[in-house]
C-alpha cells in the first residue's frame, strides 16, 4: 500500500483531493525528493564522505588516528581481544574495544566498541533516559546460530613488529593480518589477500564529547576546521532531532582487491551489480543508503533509500566470492569506487585488474562486522544462512497465485471473485484484503456494512483449499472506546516520544500509536489479539500481511519516526529504525504459531520492511512500484538481489501498483510473475480492476496459460525452497551465481534460473517485442521448454522467439524436473496428484533431479513426515533414491502418500536407439517382478530434439524404483 502525505489537520479533505488527483493524473516519476535527505542533508553522512576527502586527498601523507595499542593484544580460544586506540585533539586517547572473533564456519566477526559509552561515562543532554551505551543489540534480533568460536584457530607467533597473525578457516588455509599502527585488517585465503578493512584509513568512530555551549575557538574542534553544526541537532521536515548523545557515527573503508563486482545491501531499485556512487558515466553521485522508508513512486536507477535493508554485500570475480555484512540497525549509507588494482606492497597476493572499494558508514551503533571469505557463491549462502537463519520452509500455498487489490470493497465482492475464477478456469490460491475490510480502520475488527459475514466468506474459500490474507499493521489508531488501543496504553507497550510520552503520529487511521514490539510484554501481548475468541470471525485459512512497518508516519521526518523516539530498554529510534520493521513481523509469527493450542501450522506473513533475518519469518515483496515496462524490467535484478542477499521469498506486484496496464504489460507482467518466488498480482484503490478474466481474448487465456505453467511446476518450486531453507540457497539465481567463472555472465540480471532445476528464464519485459536473447555460459545443450528445440553454444547469445503468447523457457541438459500436469482451482487440490518426470539429457546422455514433498502446512517434516528423492538418469537407466532422514513420523506419512505415483516420464534427447522400442522395464522396491510401461519415441525435426514418453510407469513417488530402457 501506498503511502499518501497529509498534514496534521485537514485528513478528510486532503485524502478527497488527493484521489481526485489520482484518478486525473497518470502516475510518472513522482517520488518527493525533497521528503528523503541526500547525503549533504544527512550531518553524519556528509561527514564521513568529507573525511574519507580529506584522508583520500592527502594520500601517503594521511596519518590515520586509531592505532591498536599492542600491549592490549590478548587471543585465547578463538577470538582475539585488544584496545584501538583513537587520537584526538591535544594527543588525548580514546579507548575502543577490540573483538575479533573467528568463527567454526570459517566466517571472522570485528566488533569495535568504545570504553567511555560501555562504562557510562558520558553525560546526555536535555536530561533525557535513554541508553548511554552505544546500540548492541541488533545480533539478538538478526543473529540465530554459526557463532561458535573456531578451535582451530591458531596465532602466529610475531614475524614482524606491530602485526599480528591468525590462521584459521577450513584447514586453517586462512589468514588474518592485523597491522596495529594504522589499525587495518587484511583477510586471505591461500595466500592471496580478498578483504582489506581500513586500507584507505576511513575508521571514523565518532567518540563522546561534551556540548561546549560557548565554545572558545582554542579548546574546541573547530579550530581544526571541522563543521559541528550537525552533532548536537539537526532538523528536516519540520522536525528537530535531539540528539541526546552528540554524534557518534561510525564508518570503516572495505576494499575487495582484484574485484570488479559487487552485488546484494538491498533493497534499491538498480542492477545487480552494483554501480559506483562517486560520479561518472552512468554511475551515482549519492552513495547507497539503508534507512527504511515508505518512498512514494520510487524512482529506478537509484542508490535511494526503499523499504528494506540487509547490509550484507558480496564481491565476485572468476573462481572467488567473498563478502561482508554489517551489522547495524541505524541508518547507514555505502559508497562504492572501482581502481585499478592496490600498488600498496602490504597487499599480499593481490591479483586482478580492478578493485572495489566501499565506505560504509553508520548514525549510530557499534563496529560490528563479518568477513566471509567463500569461495563459492554458495558458500556464502550457506554460512550467510548459519548466521542469521535460513529462508522459512513456508506453506504451500504460499508459492501458488495470490490475487489482490487495495481493496475487494465487501465480503460478497471476495465470493465474486473467487467464483469468477472458478467459471474461467483460473488457478489461484489466496485472495487478500487491504485495510478498507476494517471498521473505520481500526485492526482486529471487520467492517459490520461491507464484511458483515467474514465466516461464510471464507468458508467458501475453504471448500476450494484457498486463503484468505488481511492486512494489520503496527499503528494503532487512537480513538476512545477502541479497546486494542486502551489496552496498548494503559499497559503501555507503546513507543515514547523523547519526553517519554506515547507518540502519537499520522497513518491510515489519523491520530495513531504504534506498539513496540521491542518490549517483550508487547509481543506476549501481540499473540492475545490473533486468537479465534479475539479476533472474531477469523478462521485457519486466514493470514496476515504487515505493511507500513518501517514505520511509515505520514507527518514524521522522510515519512518515519523521529529518530529520538524512545523504544523499550532506553534505545532511541535511530538505533533500532531497520530493524524496527522485523520486530513486528516476528511478534505477528509468534501470534499465528499461538492462534489455537495444539493447531500448529506454519504462519504465512508478508511484509513490506525488513532487516537481515526476516527471511525467517516471511516473504517480501518490492513495494508500491508503477505500471510501466522500465518497473517490470526492475523488478528482476530486484527479487535477484534480494534472493543472494539471504531472503529469496521475494516478489514485486504483478501488473505494478500505481496506474493502469495496457494488456500487454499485463499479460508479459503475468509471464514474469510466475518466476517470481512470491507471485502476487495488486493494484492501487484508484486503477481499473484487473483480474485476470477481465483481460479479455486472447490476454485472459493467455495469462491463464503463465499460471498453468506456474501451478504444473509447483513441485519444483517447492524443492527448491525447501533446498533454501536448509542450505540458504536463492529460490531464483542470477547467471554468475550458476556459471561462477563465466566473466560474461557477471553483471547479467535480466535472466534467472529456478533452483537447481535447470530450467532458464528471460522473460519478456519490452513492449512489442517478439523474441528474447538468451545468454548461453556453457556448451551444454539446453532444450526449449515446449517444443524441445535445442540451443548449444558457450558464451553467446541465443534468439528465441517469443510471441505474447509464449514464455522463454530453456532446461538445461542434464536434470530432471519434476512437475504436476493436471490443472486445477488451487495448490491444496493438486495434493494428490501424480507426477510427471521430464528428464532433459546431458550431451552424455546422464540427468538427475530432486523432488521434495511434505504435507505442506504443519511442521512435521521436522520429525521425517517427508519425502526426499533424487532421481538420476545414466546408462539407459532412470532410478528413485531416497535422500532423505528418517524420523518418528516418516512411517505414517509415507503410508498416506503410497498412492501418489508417477504417471508420466518425458525424455528429453532421447538416443536414436530407442526407435522402434515400445516398453521398458519397471522395477519397484516391494515388487517380485518387474512389469513393463509403454514407450513411445519422437524423432527429431528440424531442430528440436527428439524425445521419448513413458506412459503410467505405475511407480509410487515415494519408493525406491528403476526403470530400464536398454
Amino acid at each position: 500500500m501506498a503511502t499518501l502525505r497529509p498534514s496534521s489537520t485537514g485528513w478528510a479533505l486532503f485524502l478527497a483531493l488527493l484521489t481526485i488527483l489520482l484518478c486525473l493524473v497518470v502516475p510518472g516519476e513522482m517520488v518527493k525528493h525533497n521528503n528523503f535527505k541526500k547525503c549533504d542533508q544527512s550531518g553524519f553522512c556528509k561527514r564521513n564522505r568529507a573525511y574519507a576527502n580529506s584522508a583520500s586527498n592527502q594520500g601517503s601523507s594521511w596519518s590515520a588516528p586509531y592505532h591498536l595499542d599492542s600491549s592490549s593484544v590478548k587471543f585465547s580460544n578463538g577470538q582475539l581481544l585488544g584496545t584501538i586506540v583513537k587520537t584526538i585533539e591535544n594527543n588525548e586517547k580514546v579507548n575502543l574495544p577490540l573483538t575479533v572473533s573467528f568463527l567454526e564456519s570459517g566466517v571472522t566477526r570485528v566488533t569495535v566498541d568504545e570504553e567511555k559509552r560501555i562504562k557510562g561515562d558520558i553525560e546526555l543532554r536535555h536530561e533525557s533516559k535513554v541508553r548511554k551505551e552505544r546500540y548492541n543489540e541488533a545480533a539478538k534480533w538478526t543473529i540465530v546460530g554459526g557463532l561458535e568460536l573456531s578451535s582451530t584457530a591458531e596465532l602466529v607467533k610475531e614475524t614482524e613488529a606491530g602485526v599480528t597473525k591468525v590462521f584459521y578457516g577450513p584447514n586453517n588455509k586462512f589468514q588474518a593480518i592485523i597491522r596495529h599502527s594504522p589499525f587495518e585488517v587484511h583477510f586471505q585465503r591461500d595466500g592471496e589477500t580478498h578483504i582489506q578493512l581500513n586500507d584507505k584509513g576511513f575508521l571514523n568512530m565518532e567518540h563522546w564529547r561534551p556540548k561546549v555551549e560557548n565554545p572558545d575557538r582554542e579548546d574546541n574542534d573547530s579550530k581544526d576546521n571541522v563543521d559541528d553544526s550537525t552533532w548536537w541537532e539537526e532538523s528536516f521536515g519540520g522536525n528537530t532531532d535531539s540528539k541526546p548523545r552528540g554524534p557518534e557515527s561510525v564508518a570503516m573503508d572495505i576494499t575487495f582487491p582484484g574485484y570488479s563486482h559487487v552485488f546484494g545491501i538491498p533493497e534499491h531499485a538498480d542492477s545487480l551489480s552494483l554501480k559506483e556512487t562517486r560520479g561518472g558515466d552512468g554511475h551515482h553521485t549519492e552513495p547507497y543508503r539503508m534507512y527504511n522508508s515508505d518512498v512514494f513512486e520510487y524512482e529506478l536507477n537509484s542508490p535511494m533509500t526503499l523499504y528494506g535493508s540487509i547490509p550484507f554485500m558480496q564481491a565476485h570475480r572468476k573462481g572467488s566470492t567473498v563478502g561482508v555484512f554489517w551489522l547495524n540497525a541505524a541508518e547507514t549509507w555505502v559508497d562504492i569506487v572501482k581502481t585499478k588494482a592496490s600498488t600498496n606492497p602490504l597487499a599480499l597476493g593481490v591479483s586482478g585488474k580492478t578493485s572495489t572499494q566501499t565506505h560504509w558508514f553508520s548514525e549510530a551503533g557499534q563496529l560490528d562486522v563479518f568477513v566471509f571469505l567463500g569461495p563459492t557463491p554458495q558458500d556464502l549462502s550457506r554460512t550467510y544462512g548459519e548466521l542469521t537463519g535460513y529462508t522459512q520452509l513456508p506453506q504451500h500455498f504460499a508459492i501458488g497465485y495470490h490475487q489482490c487489490r487495495w481493496n475487494y470493497v465487501t465480503d460478497e465482492d471476495v465470493k465474486d471473485v473467487d467464483s469468477k475464477f472458478d467459471m474461467y478456469q483460473i488457478p489461484y490460491d489466496v485472495i487478500w484484503l487491504d485495510l478498507e475490510y476494517t471498521d473505520q480502520k481500526k485492526y482486529f475488527t471487520w467492517d459490520p456494512l461491507t464484511f458483515p459475514d467474514p465466516d461464510g466468506m471464507q468458508k467458501q474459500l475453504d471448500d476450494s483449499e484457498r486463503k484468505l490474507v488481511v492486512i494489520i499493521d503496527p499503528h494503532i489508531k487512537n480513538e476512545a472506546n477502541y479497546p486494542i488501543v486502551e489496552d496498548m496504553k494503559s499497559k503501555g507497550l507503546a513507543v515514547k516520544n523523547k519526553e517519554g510520552n506515547i507518540y502519537d503520529g499520522w497513518c491510515w487511521p489519523g491520530s495513531s500509536h504504534w506498539v513496540d514490539c521491542f518490549n517483550p510484554a508487547a509481543m506476549s501481548w501481540w499473540t492475545t489479539l490473533f486468537k479465534y475468541d479475539k479476533f472474531k470471525g477469523t478462521h485457519p485459512n486466514m493470514f496476515i500481511w504487515n505493511d507500513m512497518n518501517e514505520p511509515s508516519v505520514f507527518n514524521g521526518p522522510e515519512t518515519t519516526m523521529p529518530k529520538d523516539n524512545i523504544h523499550h530498554g532506553g534505545w532511541e529510534h535511530r538505533d533500532v529504525h531497520n530493524v524496527n520493521g522485523m520486530t513486528f513481523v516476528n511478534a505477528t509469527f509468534n501470534a499465528m504459531l499461538e492462534r489455537k493450542r495444539g493447531e500448529i501450522r506454519r504462519p504465512f506473513i508478508l511484509t513490506r520492511s525488513f532487516y537481515a533475518g526476516t527471511q525467517r519469518i516471511g516473504a517480501m515483496w518490492t513495494g508500491d512500484n508503477q505500471a510501466n515496462w522500465d518497473h517490470l524490467a526492475a523488478s528482476l535484478p530486484m527479487v535477484l538481489n534480494n534472493g543472494i542477499a539471504g531472503f529469496p521469498f521475494a516478489g514485486a506486484d504483478v501488473g505494478g501498483f500505481f496506474g493502469n496496464p495496457s494488456k500487454e504489460l499485463l499479460t508479459r507482467w503475468y509471464q514474469t510473475g510466475i518466476f517470481y518466488p512470491f507471485f502476487r498480482a495488486h493494484a492501487h484503490i484508484d486503477t481499473r480492476r484487473r483480474e485476470p478474466y477481465l483481460a479479455g481474448e486472447p490476454h485472459m487465456s493467455i495469462i491463464t496459460q503463465a499460471l498453468h505453467l506456474r501451478y504444473q511446476l509447483l513441485p519444483a518450486w517447492y524443492t527448491a525452497f525447501q533446498q533454501a531453507s536448509v542450505d540458504g540457497s536463492p529460490i531464483v539465481r542470477p547467471q554468475y551465481y550458476v556459471h561462477p567463472d563465466d566473466e560474461a555472465g557477471f553483471a547479467i540480471d535480466d535472466q534467472l534460473y529456478l533452483g537447481s532445476t535447470g530450467l532458464l528464464a528471460k522473460p519478456v519485459v519490452t513492449e512489442g517485442a517478439s523474441s528474447v536473447d538468451v545468454y548461453l555460459a556453457d556448451d551444454e545443450q539446453y532444450y526449449d521448454y515446449f517444443d524441445y528445440t535445442v540451443y548449444q553454444g558457450a558464451g553467446k547469445k541465443h534468439t528465441v522467439q517469443a510471441p505474447l503468447e509464449k514464455v522463454p523457457i530453456l532446461m538445461q541438459g542434464g536434470h530432471i524436473i519434476p512437475r504436476k500436469d493436471r490443472p486445477r482451482r488451487s495448490s491444496g487440490l493438486m495434493k494428490w496428484d501424480p507426477f510427471t518426470l521430464v528428464v532433459a539429457l546431458d550431451r552424455n546422455g546422464q540427468a538427475d533431479g530432486t523432488l521434495y514433498v511434505d504435507d505442506g502446512e504443519t511442521y512435521d517434516y521436522q520429525n521425517g513426515a517427508y519425502i526426499h528423492r533424487r532421481f538420476s538418469f545414466s546408462s539407459s537407466s532412470l532410478s528413485s533414491e531416497d535422500i532423505g532422514a528418517k524420523g518418528t513420523k516418516t512411517g505414517q506419512y509415507l503410508k498416506t502418500m503410497a498412492g501418489v505415483r508417477v504417471e508420466k516420464i518425458i525424455i528429453v534427447g532421447a538416443p536414436a536407439e530407442w526407435e522402434g522400442k515400445s516398453s521398458v522395464l519397471v522395477l519397484e522396491e516391494g515388487s517380485h517382478t518387474g512389469s513393463q510401461a509403454s514407450l513411445q519415441w519422437f524423432a527429431k525435426q528440424g531442430g528440436k530434439a527428439a524425445y521419448a514418453v513413458v506412459k503410467d510407469p505405475g511407480v509410487s513417488i515415494g519408493n525406491l524404483w528403476k526403470i530400464d530402457f536398454s
